[in-house]
């Protein structure tokens, strides 16, 4: 008995030897400036105001925790401004902000003094930034993530949360045709998508919510059929010329849509991608989405679509999804309340997949880059805003 207690604190002894002497948990502490980067240019913090871009929308949300109290029945941002835990000092509309410390807020102050904001700040210089502690914070495209890494970086990734879809847009006559859809579906190589686009940082999709959240993703196939494909497509005469649109402000859309073409050729299919300039592309306000004005005099037979999951439940974003696409891709279905049963959730996503109209590609996490002075980042699950005023800035650590 003593020989196996002896044993186990020797044992003990080399552990704590092999990680070095033991250093005291440090206390959070009050005071800093939390310098923040994003691509987004925000052009007004006007509720009223519509976003250009899903980009802005999204980056104005998260602003807008900061400024807003969040206690709505549903999640809603309530109060007026200086409710929630930062107060606007300044604002250079499209550049930067700053954001006080709200001294009353009723959770609190928070640790930092203040944050400060940049926006339309490239991914790469977001990176590179982060790198060389100009930055304390900063989304970082999933496809740099790996990247960002190898240069030093702190990064923090999420469970994949972020849907990236093919739609194929509701009146054009070319894609009506069930066939020609299930063509262009049939060709994509999502595997290649995430293993060279993605670097890895992601997964294939099959269905339109992940496998953490429903349980059913893998009941979806998302395996590329070129053989297939080429079949269907030598089947129909005459045989369509179709266009695929992406954001021209997002690199990945761009990567992927080429990637879809070069799938779209070697199974003998005439598809080619266009970028939709950020006037054209659709107006987000309160979560929907319209086909844009012009989209027409773009002759865009199809589009990729980002889908970000509001809610970690699978009701609550399905029905999220399912009002985006439906202006888009026609689809039309009976509301999903909240409550809906995992069965009901199952029945309305197969539908709408096979309807073939919505083709999903690939799931994304979101991923942010930490300088090594932030303490208590705590990753937000979907439809979590950026915890900023929970976290402290370690003084040990000097910014440059």
């Amino acid at each position: 008995m003593k020989l196996r207690l002896c044993l186990c604190l020797a044992a003990i002894s080399v552990v704590l030897s092999a990680a070095g002497p033991l250093r005291p948990a440090r206390r959070p502490r009050y005071g800093g400036t939390l310098r923040v980067e994003i691509g987004a240019i925000i052009h007004s913090l006007d509720p009223t105001v519509a976003a250009v871009n899903p980009e802005e929308a999204g980056a104005k949300a998260e602003l807008d925790a900061l400024l807003y109290d969040r206690r709505g029945e549903n999640g809603d941002f309530v109060g007026t401004a200086g409710s929630g835990p930062f107060r606007l000092s300044a604002w250079e509309a499209g550049k930067s902000a700053v954001f006080a410390a709200n001294e009353d807020y009723r959770e609190g102050r928070p640790f930092v003094d203040s944050i400060e904001i940049q926006m339309g700040r490239s991914a790469h210089d977001r990176v590179l930034d982060l790198e060389l502690n100009k930055a304390d914070f900063a989304q970082i495209p999933a496809e740099l993530a790996r990247q960002a890494a190898d240069r030093g970086v702190r990064v923090s990734a999420s469970r994949a949360n972020e849907l990236l879809a093919l739609v194929f847009l509701t009146g054009r006559g070319a894609t009506e045709n069930a066939r020609v859809r299930e063509a262009i579906a049939r060709c994509i190589d999502r595997a290649a998508i995430v293993n060279f686009i993605l670097q890895k940082e992601g997964e294939p999709a099959g269905g339109l919510l992940p496998q953490w959240s429903s349980g059913t993703a893998f009941l979806f196939s998302t395996e590329a059929d070129a053989r297939g494909a080429k079949e269907i497509w030598a089947q129909i005469s005459p045989s369509p010329k179709l266009v695929l649109g992406y954001d021209s402000a997002d690199a990945l859309e761009q990567s992927v849509a080429e990637r879809i073409v070069v799938d779209a050729k070697e199974a003998g299919i005439s598809l080619v991608s266009r970028a939709i300039p950020a006037p054209e592309k659709a107006i987000v306000h309160g979560g929907s989405e319209s086909p844009a004005p012009h989209s027409e005099a773009l002759h865009v037979d199809a589009r990729l679509v980002r889908l970000r999951m509001p809610s970690p439940l699978p009701s609550v974003s399905l029905a999220a999804f399912i009002d985006r696409l439906g202006p888009l891709a026609g689809i039309n279905g009976s509301p999903l309340p909240k409550s809906a049963s995992p069965e009901d959730v199952y029945d309305s996503e197969r539908s709408i997949i096979n309807g073939g109209s919505v083709v999903p590609l690939v799931w994304l996490p979101q991923v942010y880059g930490l300088s090594a002075r932030v303490r208590d980042w705590k990753q937000p699950a979907a439809g979590e805003s950026w915890p900023l005023a929970d976290v402290w800035l370690d003084s040990t650590t000097d910014a440059h």
